[in-house]
């Protein structure tokens, strides 16, 4: 019993601290937004923690890694080994084609400048007929897509008095010696058949720049796998058709792996190639200024889904 009285009288003393410090509390909480620095230290809070969360959601600069700068000179293919995702479980497997090593690799001098000069006027001349209302324009040589304004027309079909004009037979040439090369770069690095590999839908030409969105087909920096994308890619190729930081702002190609981005920044004539998995989800910046110019180049290891070289028609 003595116990019990000892614990209520403490239990006595402790509430009426408490309303002591509760008293306490209040008057110097009311003297604190009494005075200016109390405004001073909430706003300053505020701003700050503003300015970082601004920060963390906008900036488009989160790059853990360049993999190859575009002053960078390669002459052979560098390359950068990852584990193969599970999406080539879900499709038929072809023996010499369907990957079992992936990875993402880069390379100059597939083509060269002369024939990067010539490819890019090729799309110059095809994309002036019409282009797309926001930023985002292409040209698909092989099924004769070309943006306009808010849609795509049949560049044979609409344009069939000019394209002879427009294009030559020399230009489709050229365009199927730079895939042929492409597709024997792939194989080799990856260690393919490339008599196993086909080109696929969608192959294109893009004109990219700053001009705002109109559509979603104008959206291109959003996060993607290809293989889910389009379920026939087997494996990607990118060829650059003008120059990050030359030509154009922002516009680099960005893995976006579990421990960080890494970028490849853009060098006309370089080719950035990689299997088509989860292993390489990715994106591309926004063009802050000027102009970016390349050639998307898809292939399948599904013979069905192989399309065909394009041809003046």
């Amino acid at each position: 019993m003595p116990i019990q009285r000892r614990v209520n009288l403490k239990s006595t003393d402790n509430n009426g601290i408490e309303k002591k410090i509760k008293r306490g509390n209040a008057h110097r909480q009311a003297s604190f937004w009494k005075r200016p620095t109390g405004y001073l230290l909430i706003l300053t809070a505020f701003v700050v923690c503003g300015a970082v969360g601004w920060l963390y959601f906008n900036f488009d600069n989160e790059i853990t890694e360049t993999l190859v700068r575009q002053d960078e000179v390669v002459s052979q293919p560098k390359i950068f080994k990852v584990q193969c995702s599970e999406d080539y479980d879900n499709y038929k497997r072809y023996p010499g084609c369907t990957p079992q090593t992936c990875g993402r690799a880069v390379a100059d001098g597939v083509v060269t400048h002369e024939e990067v000069r010539a490819l890019r006027r090729l799309a110059e001349r095809g994309l002036s007929l019409a282009g797309s209302d926001g930023g985002a324009s292409i040209l698909d040589l092989h099924s004769g897509a070309l943006s306009m304004g808010k849609q795509f027309v049949n560049i044979y079909r609409y344009f069939a008095e000019q394209i002879k004009d427009v294009f030559s037979e020399e230009d489709f040439q050229l365009y199927r010696a730079v895939r042929a090369r492409i597709q024997g770069m792939i194989a080799e690095t990856f260690g393919l058949d490339p008599s196993r590999m086909y080109l696929t839908k969608p192959t294109f030409f893009s004109r990219i720049n700053s001009t705002v969105a109109q559509t979603t087909h104008d959206e291109y920096w959003h996060p993607h796998v290809d293989k889910v994308t389009y379920g026939s890619f087997d494996y990607t190729s990118l060829l650059y058709l003008s120059d990050y930081g030359r030509d154009f702002g922002g516009g680099r190609f960005v893995f976006m792996d579990a421990d960080g981005n890494r970028t490849v920044e853009p060098r006309a004539g370089r080719v950035s190639f990689f299997s088509s998995g989860s292993e390489n989800l990715h994106r591309v910046e926004k063009v802050g200024w000027g102009t970016r110019f390349a050639i998307t180049v898809s292939f399948t290891c599904d013979p069905a889904h192989a399309i065909t070289d394009p041809a003046v028609p």
